[in-house]
């Protein structure tokens, strides 16, 4: 909630700023002024003027600006949340069993992983498959 509000807050700021810069009046420094052709009494940016309301709050509104755009990507640092966060997930079950059920009359099936039984008398080493 907070963030929405900071976000409108600088859009008006944005707003606001962009048209004080609109609206202040340009210093008539054109091209010939900025290479020594528009006198001696004015610089490359026209003649220093004293400060207006216009300045000023452009000044007040540029720092409000980066402010609030430092503040934007700090608060917007969160990081990703997730949509089922405190959600509670399901009970646990108990696991399946892995063999399935043989049906009626019939003998349960041997997986095939296990190993082939070796005779009780047998003193041999199982040799591996031949290839």
């Amino acid at each position: 909630m907070l963030y929405y509000v900071l976000v409108v807050l600088y859009v008006l700021i944005c707003v606001m700023l962009l048209l004080v810069v609109l609206l202040q009046q340009g210093r008539g420094g054109d091209i010939a002024s900025a290479f020594g052709g528009g006198g001696s009494t004015q610089t490359a940016f026209g003649a220093r003027q004293g400060a207006t309301v216009l300045t000023r709050a452009t000044t007040v509104l540029g720092a409000l600006f980066v402010l609030g755009a430092l503040g934007l990507a700090v608060v917007g640092q969160r990081g990703p949340a997730s949509v089922v966060s405190g959600v509670k997930g399901l009970p646990a079950t108990p696991p399946a069993s892995t063999v399935p059920a043989a049906p009626a009359g019939q003998k349960p099936a041997t997986p095939a992983t296990q190993p082939p039984a070796q005779p009780q008398g047998s003193s041999q080493a199982p040799q591996p498959p031949s290839r």
